[in-house]
């Protein structure tokens, strides 16, 4: 028994590393992807766009090939609703897509990280104005301090930060939506480029027909490049999904601010872009406020793991005296064992449900906007 305890930790153990080699992998790649897309030029944002959108389709058909699971689409195709709903999530990640493609290649990196940054922030204030969620006091303050940070660097640079918050929206808006879609990331993926995929065709034979396409007049090696924008998509998705299935949500909302920061740094060190003191005021306001989420998420998550503790001792308690109880009256023992079972299973049953809820409670506060993480994360740019 001991050997198979400790070969079962073992595993436990062997798979949460895997896991989290593969959340570094997934995060580190959406953090570095800022390196890539100006590689893509002489292409403009919305050349470089229509051809992530149809080789990303590609790649995942190859990927759901490999891995057989087809059986989603049919179940899509009969359900109007959830369709419309994909076409929605669709509409506004290629508005994400676009406008992040842009922004890198436009010189704005420091802004780009920026909205992921208050993309958690963002989607807990949309939780509240449209599903009505309540907030802890804490959550109040870091919701609070971010819409400082947005003041500060709107004052600080005479506008608005427009593309952090077009960022930060649309991608809250495509966790919002995608909430109600319960498809896993490949799939969902292939959903959304499936849907892309005949405007951007379309779009790619226009800048050919009119001698404005760069995929095959600037050489081999930019028309790879171009492919590649399909596994720059996929690539990091599929090692998020692994990641997904072996550590805890709650992991995997401290490692997804990996991402953001790859981005910010990239864009000071690497693309030399300016950071003058209201910008630095107002990124340190955000961080503060993510301070805060990740504190107050960690807590709770502590807390209920406390009280379901507790609560399985004390059916476990309940047990034992119910079998003492059965013990000393033979006769009885039927009756008194099924009340106390019906009770033991109540009492786990709602303790669970209490976790789970408070749980993705914490997994939202932390940034994961969809407790089916790996739906939300097949939009990250």
């Amino acid at each position: 028994m001991a050997g198979s305890s400790e070969r079962a930790e073992t595993g436990t153990g062997s798979e949460q590393r895997v896991g989290l080699l593969n959340g570094f992998a997934a995060y580190g790649m959406w953090g570095l992807v800022p390196v890539f897309w100006p590689l893509l030029k002489p292409a403009g944002a919305g050349e470089i766009l229509a051809h992530r959108m149809v080789w990303s389709l590609a790649f995942v058909g190859v990927a759901l090939l490999f891995v057989r699971r087809w059986a989603w689409a049919g179940e899509l195709l009969r359900q109007p609703r959830k369709l419309a709903l994909v076409v929605v999530a669709t509409a506004v990640i290629t508005v994400n897509w676009g406008v992040y493609i842009w922004a890198v290649n436009s010189g704005h990196v420091v802004e780009a990280s920026l909205g992921y940054f208050i993309n958690p922030l963002v989607t807990i204030a949309m939780g509240v104005l449209l599903l009505k969620e309540r907030l802890r006091p804490v959550q109040w303050v870091a919701v609070g301090t971010g819409l400082a940070s947005v003041i500060v660097l709107a004052v600080g640079s005479g506008h608005p930060p427009w593309i952090s918050l077009c960022l930060a929206f649309s991608f809250a808006t495509y966790g919002l939506v995608k909430k109600k879609v319960n498809l896993g990331g490949v799939e969902s993926l292939a959903a959304e480029t499936a849907i892309q995929f005949l405007p951007a065709l379309a779009y790619l034979l226009w800048l050919g027909a009119h001698g404005d396409s760069t995929f095959t007049t600037e050489g081999a090696g930019h028309s790879v490049l171009l492919a590649a924008t399909g596994l720059v998509t996929a690539l990091p998705l599929v090692c998020f999904g692994a990641a997904a299935i072996r550590v805890p949500l709650s992991t995997l909302g401290l490692l997804q601010y990996l991402a953001p920061v790859f981005q910010f740094l990239l864009g000071v060190f690497y693309f030399g872009e300016e950071m003058p003191p209201e910008r630095w005021a107002g990124f340190v306001l955000v961080w503060l406020a993510l301070t805060l989420l990740t504190w107050d998420a960690l807590r709770t998550a502590r807390r209920t793991a406390r009280a379901l503790r507790e609560a399985r001792a004390g059916v476990a308690a309940s047990s034992a005296r119910a079998a003492a109880s059965s013990a000393a009256a033979p006769e009885a023992s039927p009756a008194v064992a099924s009340v106390e079972a019906v009770t033991s299973v109540e009492a786990v049953a709602s303790v669970e449900a209490v976790a789970s809820v408070e749980a993705v409670a914490s997994a939202r506060a932390s940034g994961e906007a969809d407790a089916e993480a790996t739906g939300a994360a097949g939009g990250r740019s």
